[in-house]
């Protein structure tokens, strides 16, 4: 790991928390939604939040 401060540190979880919750929101919000370019629009969304969070998480490696 990183030698993060334990505020820094506290950030970066609470960062990942943030991105996760959006990719949760994105992804119910796409299945909710019946027009395919929306759909794929809030997918598309959903993913590059997980991508974040996973960047993020290289930072607790």
């Amino acid at each position: 790991m990183a030698n993060l401060t334990s505020k820094e540190l506290t950030a970066l979880e609470d960062q990942i928390n943030y991105e996760q919750v959006l990719v949760t929101k994105y992804r119910a919000m796409a299945q909710l939604c019946n027009d395919s370019k929306i759909k794929s629009d809030l997918e598309n969304i959903a993913s590059k939040h997980q991508q974040h969070a996973n960047t993020l998480m290289t930072f607790l490696q």
